[in-house]
């Protein structure tokens, strides 16, 4: 299926002009984008790369030029500080307000069930918190391509996960190489089973098909055209003797790893023709390293990180052409760098392939619980605690839609960017989508509540900000612009003017409006103003448009 065609797809459209006019089309690549530079423009680059941006920001962003849009979303500011204690008294070694993830376990008192609760709610709330860049995309992007699960130590998740967050858009190779090492992959993947005496695969396995260069067609018998099982076999003795240090210990506070020399396998070993019949004899604990940098040698690992971000930034199907106009460029630019992948994102989100289609992703549960807080200005406030009891409840939605984060079902990452045919599809059905648009009801119209902090969209507060919000056709398609990835067409337009103020001409609007700003305390003229606009977002938020991105 092609990107254009994806929108009719989803709502049945017909227009056989149209997917004609698409066929035609010469593909468009990664040679950069030169037509003006519109509001459209800007929230398509927004959409795709934070979590959910306002109104103004995208006036800002159009504005200020697709060039220093991108300058700002691919640089980052420090990191947040990191997860608290934020209402345990029974994690005896951390106060409340300060950190844990330098302190050791408590098996007394089960330290690391709150410490998950920690982590998830703040999680939840660097995703909630609409940093202008792509650093929370790219490390989510980074969870779902070096996957680790199951780890009953919060302290690992941190670790692994600060690793991606300092830097998201760093070095491919350098991360393959912390990635071979980190105390949560060598636990998720069993590398700290991996002793001379008893090679495990597992690692070496992943570390090839999944993480780095990729199964290619068969080949012949353990020959996958990128790899052999002889290069498995051998880098599981490379890698052996590497083990970590302090899961779920009291009496250790920095989780870390460290190598064995007695257990580490001191033999020379030879990888196969796929790899020039490369040696690597006994690095002792640099030995990963030499490894890493020998399989970096190989140019299809560079197109297989740069499939694997234009299923994530752009779309799922990559055929022929677009292998060849944005797929092999992109790799070029990512050898020509080293491997850093910041000027590859740069060129994409440059790209006249990158904005020659608006909306044809569906977004995933966590981009749409937190866009659709973020797009609306929606803060989650109180206390600590209630701040992270709310930004936890947030957490558990999108694990109820099918996404949480930290538990991913498959070490090949979420199904949604790897099984065909369906791909992101797999995200709506007859669970989630009822789920979804329960979500938005309750932001709209009935309001969140979460240990007493209540959570609504403040309408009036939102449309101020808007070009022209007197205008009822302006205010609709502004609003539009923000929660929708394209434009309305005329009907749709319609049928939302004829929900707001129903048999009415559109001055109508414009007089209840105007007097309820020059009434601002006239409850009955806000709760009226309120009610159109809430019935508005309601209905847009539950059009199968809003579920694109």
């Amino acid at each position: 299926m092609q990107r254009r065609s994806f929108l009719n797809s989803l709502s049945g459209s017909k227009n056989q002009k149209n997917a004609v006019k698409s066929a035609v089309m010469p593909p468009l690549g990664l040679e950069k984008f030169t037509g003006p530079w519109t509001k459209q423009h800007s929230a398509h680059l927004l959409r795709r790369t934070v979590f959910g941006a306002e109104y103004h920001d995208i006036a800002q962003f159009t504005a200020q030029g697709m060039d220093k849009s991108i300058d700002i979303l691919t640089n980052f500011g420090p990191v947040a500080d990191p997860p608290v204690n934020y209402d345990f008294e029974s994690d005896p070694k951390v106060p409340i307000g300060a950190t844990w993830v330098n302190k050791g376990h408590d098996p007394v008192n089960n330290t690391n069930n709150y410490r998950y609760r920690s982590l998830f709610g703040w999680t939840m709330g660097r995703m909630m918190a609409k940093e202008m860049n792509v650093r929370e995309k790219m490390t989510l992007f980074w969870h779902n391509h070096f996957v680790v699960s199951d780890i009953n130590d919060a302290r690992y998740y941190y670790k692994y996960i600060d690793t991606f967050r300092q830097d998201p858009l760093g070095n491919f190779k350098e991360f393959a190489k912390k990635m071979t090492i980190d105390p949560a992959m060598l636990r998720y993947l069993n590398g700290n089973q991996n002793t001379k005496n008893a090679p495990n695969e597992n690692f070496a396995r992943e570390l090839l098909e999944l993480f780095t260069i990729g199964k290619g067609p068969i080949a012949g018998p353990g020959d996958y055209t990128h790899y052999t099982e002889v290069d498995v076999l051998a880098i599981a003795r490379v890698l052996t003797g590497w083990t970590d240090v302090g899961f779920r210990n009291p009496n250790v506070d920095l989780v870390t790893s460290t190598f064995r020399p007695n257990q580490h396998d001191i033999t020379q070993k030879k990888l196969s023709h796929r790899f020039n019949n490369a040696t690597i004899n006994n690095g002792g604990a640099e030995e990963y390293k030499t490894l890493i940098d020998i399989i970096f040698t190989q140019d299809e690992v560079s197109r297989f990180i740069a499939r694997k971000l234009y299923r994530w930034f752009v779309y799922y199907q990559i055929d022929a052409n677009i292998e060849t106009t944005v797929i092999e460029p992109m790799a070029q630019i990512i050898r020509d760098n080293g491997y850093n992948l910041k000027p590859a994102l740069v060129a994409l989100f440059s790209s006249a392939h990158f904005y020659s289609d608006f909306g044809c992703m569906i977004k995933h549960p966590l981009d749409f619980v937190a866009s659709a807080t973020n797009q609306t200005g929606t803060k989650v406030t109180g206390d600590l605690a209630q701040q992270y009891n709310t930004w936890n409840s947030f957490f558990q939605f999108g694990a109820l839609l099918q996404m949480r984060y930290f538990d991913i079902p498959s070490v090949a990452g979420w199904k949604a960017y790897y099984q065909e045919p369906l791909f992101y599809q797999t995200w709506i059905n007859s669970v989630t989508l009822p789920l979804r648009k329960s979500y938005t009801d309750a932001l709209t119209t009935t309001n969140l509540n979460t240990r007493g902090i209540r959570l609504d969209i403040d309408v009036l507060a939102v449309i101020k900000g808007f070009s022209n919000p007197v205008d009822i056709e302006t205010l609709i398609n502004d609003l539009a612009l923000v929660l929708l990835a394209k434009p309305l067409s005329e009907n749709q337009l319609a049928t939302l003017k004829e929900l707001m103020i129903p048999g009415l001409p559109d001055y109508e609007w414009t007089v209840e409006y105007e007097d309820h700003l020059a009434n601002p305390t006239d409850l009955n003229l806000r709760r009226s103003v309120e009610g159109k606009l809430r019935n508005l977002f309601n209905y847009m938020m539950k059009m199968p448009e809003y579920q694109l991105c």
